[in-house]
Parts: C-alpha cells; sequence; structure tokens
C-alpha cells in the first residue's frame, strides 16, 4: 500500500487542521462571493476545546464545500486544504485497494451509492449519445434482478430501458445462459449500447456477480458496453479475504466502480465513493456552471468536504492491516452463526467472502423478525427471505440470544 497508512491520532489531528488553514476562513476573513459560510455560530460553535481536538466534527463546522470533481481540472481555491485530503481519499481507494495506475483515474466522495451509481449511468449514457450518435432507445441497462433500486432509478431518471436478468434462486448466482437470454432480447427490442451493472454484494443477499459472465458474452455478439461495479455494500469487506480479488481495475473491463462508505465504514450517512478511469467523468460536464471555478462533473453538484474528511480519519486510523483484522473478526461471527444454523437445518443463503447471512423467510416467525429488526425481501405477504448484516456492533451474544429464540420458536433440538 502506497498511500493508505495507519497514522496516530496527533497526525491526524495536525493533517486536518492543516487543511482547514488552506481553506478560506469564513470567520476571518472578507469572502463577499460564496453563497457559503460556517456553519451558523449561535447553533454550531467551535470555541469548545473539545471540538477543536476533533478533526471531523471541526470540518463540519467549517463547512468546505467540495463542489466539483478534483482530480480533473481546476476546482474552486476557497476550499485547496480538505479538497487535498479528498484526493489523498481516492488515492487510497483507487490506487491501493482497488489497483488503478496513478493519476489515471477520476472519482469524488458522493452523497452517497445511489447517486455514484447514477452518475456512471450518466456518463456512460452521454458517452453513447455523444460518440456513437446513439438515441435513447438504443441504449439499455443490464443488471440482475438482486441489482440495488438505485439502478431501475437511474433507468427512470436518465429514461433507459433496464433489463433484469434472472437469478438462481437458491445460489444468487448470475447463470451465462440467463445473460445470453436478456441479450437477445435487447438486442430483439432494437438495443445497441449496453451499460452494465455487476454487483459487489448485492444489499439483501452479499451475493457477488461475475463480472466476466457479462462480458463474455458481450464480446461475443461484438457489442459495445461499459461495465460499472456497484460496490456500495461490499467494497469495504468482499476484497478483504484471503482469496485473489479480481473484481479491480486490473479487469481492463471495468471502467467504474461505486462504494459506499457510510455502511461498512461507519463513516456518517450520505458518505459514498464514485471511481472512473480518466477520459470518462468529462461526458457528464454541466457547461452551464460557469461561474464555478473548474468545471461541475458529478450529479450532486456542492457536497459536503466534510465527509471526505471523516472517510479520510477512518482509513487512516486503521490502516489497511488493522482493518483486514476487523473485517476477519466480523466473518468469523458470520462463520459463526452460518455454523449455528447448518446444525439445526435453517435454509439461508450467505456469500463465502460477505457478512450477511439470508435465512428462508418460513424458518423467520413475524415475532422473531420483529423483535430482532430482521429486513425482508419484500415487506408483503409474497416476502420468501430474511436477512442478517454483522455489522460491527453485532456480536455473538447478540447471534446467540437470536439462535435461542430461533429454536423456541420453531421448537427445535437445543444445538
Amino acid at each position: 500500500m502506497k498511500y493508505w497508512k495507519k497514522l496516530t491520532s496527533e497526525e491526524r489531528l495536525s493533517r486536518v487542521q492543516e487543511a482547514l488553514k488552506d481553506n478560506v476562513d469564513f470567520s476571518k476573513d472578507a469572502n463577499l462571493g460564496y453563497p457559503a459560510s460556517r456553519l451558523d455560530e449561535k447553533v454550531f460553535s467551535n470555541e469548545s476545546l473539545f471540538l477543536r481536538e476533533m478533526p471531523v466534527l471541526s470540518t463540519y463546522i467549517a463547512n468546505p464545500n467540495h463542489i466539483g470533481c478534483h482530480t480533473f481540472g481546476t476546482s474552486e481555491f476557497a476550499f485547496k486544504g480538505t479538497q487535498a485530503i479528498e484526493r489523498e481519499v481516492l488515492n487510497m481507494i483507487a490506487v491501493d485497494l482497488f489497483q488503478i495506475e496513478e493519476g489515471q483515474y477520476d472519482g469524488y466522495i458522493s452523497p452517497g451509492g445511489t447517486e455514484a451509481n447514477a452518475q456512471a449511468i450518466w456518463i456512460y449514457r452521454n458517452e453513447y449519445i455523444k460518440y456513437h450518435q446513439a438515441k435513447l432507445g438504443e441504449i439499455v441497462i443490464l443488471a440482475s434482478e438482486d441489482t440495488h433500486y438505485s439502478i431501475p432509478k437511474a433507468s427512470n431518471l436518465l429514461m433507459l430501458d433496464w433489463i433484469k436478468v434472472p437469478v438462481d434462486f437458491e445460489t444468487r448466482e448470475l447463470q451465462e445462459s440467463a445473460i445470453r437470454d436478456s441479450v437477445r432480447e435487447a438486442l430483439a427490442k432494437g438495443k445497441k449500447y449496453f451499460i452494465v451493472v455487476s454487483n459487489m454484494g448485492t444489499t439483501m443477499f452479499g451475493s457477488v456477480d461475475d463480472p466476466k459472465k457479462y462480458t463474455r458474452i458481450l464480446k461475443e455478439y461484438q457489442l459495445p458496453f461499459r461495465l460499472h461495479i456497484d460496490g456500495a455494500y461490499g467494497g469495504f469487506v468482499y476484497p478483504f479475504g484471503d482469496f485473489e480479488n479480481e473484481i479491480n481495475f486490473t479487469n481492463p473491463d471495468i471502467s467504474s466502480l461505486t462504494i459506499d462508505a457510510h455502511k461498512m465504514l461507519q463513516a456518517p450517512y450520505g458518505t459514498g465513493i464514485f471511481v472512473c478511469r480518466k477520459g470518462l467523468i468529462e461526458n457528464a460536464l454541466t457547461d452551464e456552471a460557469k461561474y464555478v471555478e473548474g468545471m461541475d462533473l458529478t450529479l450532486c453538484g456542492s457536497r459536503s468536504g466534510a465527509n471526505a474528511v471523516a472517510v479520510w480519519v477512518i482509513l487512516t486510523t486503521y490502516g489497511p492491516h488493522k482493518w483486514f483484522e476487523k473485517i476477519s473478526v466480523i466473518k468469523m461471527r458470520t462463520n459463526w452463526l452460518c455454523r449455528q444454523l447448518d446444525q439445526l437445518g435453517i435454509s439461508y443463503f450467505r456469500e463465502p467472502e460477505m457478512n450477511i447471512v439470508t435465512i428462508h423467510a418460513e424458518a423467520i416467525s413475524a415475532e422473531l423478525a420483529h423483535k430482532y429488526n430482521l429486513v425482508p425481501k419484500s415487506h408483503d405477504e409474497s416476502n420468501e427471505w430474511y436477512k442478517i448484516v454483522l455489522m460491527d456492533h453485532v456480536e455473538i451474544e447478540h447471534l446467540k440470544d437470536f439462535i435461542q429464540d430461533l429454536i423456541s420458536s420453531k421448537n427445535l433440538s437445543p444445538i
């Protein structure tokens, strides 16, 4: 790892304080042209020593606006200090974790995975229209039935059709025959240009798609495609396993990826990450934003620089080795739960390198689901699955209680 390092609390505080000094200081300087200021001091005071020694909270109060994309061209000079921290975060993610070459990517800290997924589809839609003179009706999104709802949302917003590829009910795997059928369906509807979304950890199952299944078939048919990886859930889990992860930028067919920091990384909600290869993000340029220094290349526009600082602080608190250790502990707890379910003969799905266990609904009573806040696949009578997510706060003691209640509710023999 070249960029992702573990730092002491003193080093982290010093770096953030240095960055804030490089930003405009609305409490001291006469900055007349910005429709922005620090957070209202009557509500958010930064006078206490406690707050000044909390790098993330100090940044929230300073209120930097990270409008634009700071890996491309110029950016608003007033916030150059925290913009530099955002670039440091992106290097940790894009170069160290997902193995792209230095300087060969663009990206930003987004308001979440939904926006980041829409950003990818927006970029590729515009690319097809600009460089291939494609019509909207000729562009199609290809993604599995387990894909996050942000994809049909983007489909609706961008006026593109989404073809839903079926998966195996028990294994949640994509079958190449199903992908081939979906491609043929698209061609029959006059589709010529494909935007593929492949999952690295679906929200309901934690299932991971093999993106090569898509690309093999699209190449077989000699069809133009862009491949986006939705790792919003799995991006900070799946790569940390005892196996060779191939879902990264060493695969030349992968054009972009999304990760959420507000899930496993436990950053504040509204914190996602979008990364794409160089030469793509400019397809989302909004020419009309002439008053913005640099270029507005994001769907969201204005966004909080404090979220970038929060991700930076988390990553440098752990470093890659301590993060691997943390994820390993969570996976051990997941393994424990799966062993208990196996002994009880309870059917479930679990992706081996992920921390979600999704149980057949017939095994879970309504009372048990309510007591433990289990999330159903569907909030109606057709529901077939309930999921358990092994987050940081879920310990073996909680799982033991759940297993005992499950035994009682099903009148099973104790383990």
